[in-house]
């Protein structure tokens, strides 16, 4: 049966920047309801080792959402089982329709729907994902310490993933499509001078294969996309750098957006073009895409919430 629910604060999304504005939005006293959507916990929960939480010298990614779910929960956050398919944010108070028939109406809203990395479909791909296929360099890289790997892409994310890989890995293939990179020239000019990193042109990735007992990535075949040659590549990591998609569709339409969909907000601030909403997370950042940028942007957020929803009173 459908049914409508206020809250002062609607937090849409429940990675690190949902939990941690769920555990400020109740310690404001603003009893917030948080909407985990289809993935809770966000990108994290298909981590495995984390070694960069403060704190915490390693914690497995499922683990720390976990944690982070029964903090905010413990804080006095209501977290629902439940995805937004559509938010209105037009008049106040904010309307928020879930895939369940709740109806969800706030004075203020916090979105943290995070991104998701671009991936190739591979069927080998996601056997590998979180078993040496990874999409994140800073949050992977250190565990291939003097091992060879390769990265997969052209633009700029796949640029500096091969470079800060190269502080770690013995030997970093770089594949591209094409014999030129879409990255900024001085990024090119670093990765070309680099000794550990060899590009490899004109190839494809077409399979990941390794062993399933432990399972672990033990090489690639890429395709030769003029020839159709194919090449095998010894390696123990692999990168999907293609870009990430910011996870907008909700917003895309009603908010101010740029670099291809992430939400922008003012300077030093989690506010977005319309007042009494706040963007936090992978969600509008584009540059860090940290766990722990996105929990201080989470926290921002309902600092500045609580703000808002106190200068009206």
């Amino acid at each position: 049966m459908s049914e409508t629910r206020h809250t002062r604060l609607l937090i849409i999304g429940s990675g690190p920047a949902g939990y941690t504005a769920g555990v400020y939005g109740s310690r404001a006293m603003l009893n917030p309801i948080l909407v985990q959507g289809i993935q809770p916990g966000g990108q994290l929960t298909i981590t495995t080792e984390v070694e960069n939480w403060p704190g915490r010298k390693e914690v497995q990614g499922p683990d720390l959402m976990v944690e982070m779910e029964e903090h905010a929960r413990a804080a006095g956050t209501e977290i629902i089982a439940d995805h937004i398919s559509d938010l209105d944010l037009s008049k106040r108070p904010f309307v928020a329709k879930g895939d369940t028939g709740t109806t969800y109406t706030a004075d203020a809203v916090i979105l943290a729907t995070g991104a998701q990395a671009k991936w190739l479909g591979l069927p080998s791909e996601e056997k590998f994902k979180g078993f040496g296929v990874s999409a994140c360099a800073t949050c992977d890289g250190f565990f291939y310490r003097g091992q060879e790997v390769v990265v997969v892409g052209g633009g700029n994310s796949a640029v500096e993933e091969a470079l800060f890989l190269t502080n770690f890995a013995s030997k970093v293939t770089l594949i591209h499509r094409r014999d030129e990179l879409r990255s900024e020239k001085i990024l090119q000019e670093r990765l070309l001078k680099n000794p550990k990193i060899e590009p490899l042109w004109f190839n494809e990735l077409v399979e990941v294969y390794g062993s399933e007992n432990p399972m672990g990535v033990e090489g690639v075949r890429t395709k030769n996309v003029k020839t159709g040659e194919i090449t095998d590549i010894p390696c123990k990591g692999v990168f999907i750098a293609i870009g990430h998609a910011p996870s907008s569709e909700l917003v895309k339409d009603t908010l101010e957006t740029h670099m291809g969909g992430y939400v922008v907000t003012k300077p030093d601030s989690t506010e977005t073009s319309i007042p009494g909403v706040f963007a936090a997370g992978d969600l509008t950042d584009y540059k860090y895409r940290q766990a722990v940028t996105s929990a201080g942007m989470g926290c921002m957020a309902a600092l500045e919430a609580e703000r808002f929803l106190s200068a009206e009173e």
